[in-house]
């Protein structure tokens, strides 16, 4: 059972960094990008041609790819969804699927279905009391951890974090205060985009890199979100980790097959009782 719990606290941090994503953009664009999986595997692919095709460390080609893909995500931002800003979120929501289609089989063309992995060392795991963990393991704890903390001093310490979250609180006062919402939307784009690169990495680490990789996480990364409360970076954090720990402790009762159910009923019930999420604010009705 500690393993079991150990696992789903690593799947947990894993789906951190691309469910703050998630609510980064949502808390500034105001709709769900479902083009978030794609994305992820994208900048996989893109790290393992740089670490398996021309031998680069793969902490070297996860930085190198996580700035490029950040300024992907402004390019994909400015030909996609900005001319479709003043349509809704809705119809963004559309624009996001269609871009995730079209993304997943741009790198199902360039690679095909075989997985692969990245070129690493092999390690020997170690224990520590009962619960086994591997290099991998301990890498995702480190980065993720690193990550979230460099979130939050962005956020909560520097001038472009205190813009971006009053561009997402209220966009006509931000804007009076002299905080245009071009340019934070482009920081938004470009910081959610390393942290999906970096996301989509570890993932590759966890599993082989296919095509697929990173639809397989778009519901649990979603439901992570919706129960932390989208808009709130620590409740993306905490949602994650419940989402993690929840799904992998219903394997001992529950075939692994159906453990995707579990993230689809959090997101049923949370909808139902408390649709703003654990740490979001409440919705105002005019």
């Amino acid at each position: 059972m500690l393993q079991t719990a150990f696992n789903g606290i690593v799947t947990g941090i894993i789906m951190t960094l691309p469910a703050l994503a998630i609510t980064l953009l949502f808390g500034v664009l105001k709709f769900p990008n479902f083009a978030v999986g794609a994305m992820m595997t994208v900048a996989a692919y893109m790290a393992f041609a740089l670490n398996a095709g021309l031998g680069w460390p793969l902490t070297v080609a996860t930085v190198t790819v996580a700035v490029v893909f950040g300024g992907i995500c402004i390019v994909i931002d400015w030909l996609t969804f900005r001319p479709l800003r003043e349509r809704g979120g809705i119809t963004l929501m559309v624009a996001s699927l269609g871009l995730g289609f079209v993304l997943e089989n741009l790198a199902r063309l360039a690679y095909g279905n075989t997985a692969r992995s990245f070129a690493m060392e092999l390690a020997r795991p170690f224990r520590f009391f009962d619960i086994r963990m591997n290099r991998e393991q301990m890498i995702t704890i480190v980065v993720s951890t690193l990550a979230m903390l460099a979130m939050y001093v962005l956020l909560t310490k520097m001038p472009i974090g205190r813009a971006m979250r009053a561009v997402a609180d209220n966009p006509s006062l931000a804007l009076v205060r002299g905080i245009e919402s071009p340019r934070i939307i482009r920081w938004t784009w470009f910081i959610a985009g390393m942290l999906l690169a970096v996301g989509g990495v570890l993932i590759g680490m966890d599993r082989a890199i296919e095509p697929l990789m990173g639809s397989s996480y778009v519901i649990s990364v979603f439901a992570a979100a919706i129960l932390g409360g989208l808009g709130s970076p620590l409740g993306a954090f905490i949602g994650a980790l419940v989402i993690g720990i929840v799904s992998e402790m219903s394997t001992l009762v529950i075939p692994p097959n159906y453990r995707i159910g579990i993230p689809l009923c959090v997101i049923a019930l949370i909808l139902i009782f408390r649709p703003q999420g654990l740490f979001g604010q409440a919705y105002i009705r005019k």
